[in-house]
């Protein structure tokens, strides 16, 4: 198997720098909006589609864990490997939950409306 550790680290340090490198623009971008006398509002979303948010990733979630249990079983009942097995129930799973949340969210949108 292997190694796990030296790609871990690898990819921490390379996501810290990405970060700090991301943060230090932004900052930059929204300073030079301030001395511009701009409005530094276009960095927030002016979409109210963060109230959605925690179902979806709930949804996600439990499709994710379905597909686990789902590809475990197939993988055991059957003469599948169990990556194929696992893999394509996971994504099947979790792909099915965003699915049917994007459903659920156009019924609540169109029920506002």
């Amino acid at each position: 198997m292997i190694d796990v550790t030296a790609i871990l680290i690898t990819g921490i340090v390379f996501a810290t720098i990405y970060g700090l490198f991301f943060l230090f623009i932004r900052r930059r971008e929204r300073l030079t909006l301030i001395e511009k006398g701009m409005d530094a509002s276009i960095f927030y979303q002016k979409d109210k589609n963060t109230s959605y948010i925690s179902l979806r990733y709930g949804m996600l979630f439990i499709g994710v864990g379905v597909g686990i249990l789902l590809g475990n079983i197939l993988a055991v009942t059957t003469n599948l490997y169990e990556e194929v097995a696992y893999f394509s129930m996971i994504f099947l799973g979790g792909g099915i939950a965003l699915v049917a949340n994007y459903l659920i969210e156009q019924k609540e949108k169109a029920n506002q409306q």
